[in-house]
């Protein structure tokens, strides 16, 4: 693996064709936790998936398609035209230099974006190949709660796992105070039509109590939880992409 913390000369002679393109995001996460969790998350990603295929790691873009939190004070929201277009641009200078392959990946939930970018840049550049590594999303999500000792976790942003994962990335950013409530169940209709500050109570769709765990036991939640659901994600990972670009660009079926 190599990444722009690299000289020109080494990646032209590692003869490396595959880049990652890694999304985060600057947005609220309730009244207690910094605002870049999702941009520490898209590295933890950059980083696996660029060692599983020896790739290029770009540095990580810290915006993204933030509306539903875009109320809350110092988010940053970035509309999917300008996002896509920009990842796009990306693509076709790493294009022009030589990169065949290429995986695309998100720390924000809220990426709805990144599934039609994928197709769309996969149909519009028959050479190349664009993939995400959400191939076993859900599986990787349910072993990774389990191993973490959050089973039954009801969450979607803010709440104990955010604390988890805030605990373990950068404790020193932490107000380790109670926050977040029990949402409505019907709530979640509407979570994708109206800002978060008409559905929550302060930003937060899940809920986490102070007292509960200690600050070492919320980290290595923490730890466990991402290194179990990165570890699974990357699994078959490569046989993906590598076959998904032979059948691309063999002629015929």
């Amino acid at each position: 693996m190599l990444s722009f913390k690299n000289t020109t000369k080494e990646i032209s002679n590692s003869g490396i064709d595959t880049a990652i393109l890694s999304i985060g995001a600057t947005e609220q996460f309730g009244p207690y936790l910094p605002m870049h969790l999702d941009t520490l998350i898209a590295e933890l990603y950059a980083d696996a998936y660029g060692r599983e295929l020896n790739a290029y790691v770009l540095p990580t873009f810290p915006f993204n398609t933030s509306e539903e939190h875009a109320n809350f004070k110092g988010t940053v929201t970035v509309s999917p035209n300008i996002l896509t277009a920009m990842l796009e641009e990306m693509i076709c200078n790493l294009i022009r230099q030589g990169f065949s392959k290429f995986l695309v990946c998100t720390g924000h939930g809220g990426s709805y974006w990144e599934g039609a970018f994928v197709k769309h840049i996969n149909y519009k550049y028959p050479e190349i190949i664009l993939i995400s590594a959400n191939h076993n999303n859900h599986l990787a999500w349910e072993e990774a709660v389990e191993s973490a000792g959050l089973k039954g976790l009801n969450e979607m942003h803010g709440g104990l796992l955010s604390v988890c994962t805030a605990m373990w990335l950068c404790p020193e950013l932490v107000k380790n105070h109670s926050m977040g409530s029990d949402i409505p169940s019907e709530n979640r209709l509407y979570a994708d039509y109206l800002g978060w500050d008409k559905l929550t109570q302060d930003g937060c769709w899940g809920k986490f109590e102070e007292g509960i765990y200690s600050h070492d036991e919320l980290a290595e939640k923490g730890k466990t939880f991402w290194e179990t659901f990165i570890q699974k994600r990357t699994e078959g990972l490569k046989q993906i992409l590598d076959e998904g670009y032979r059948r691309k660009i063999q002629e015929g079926p």
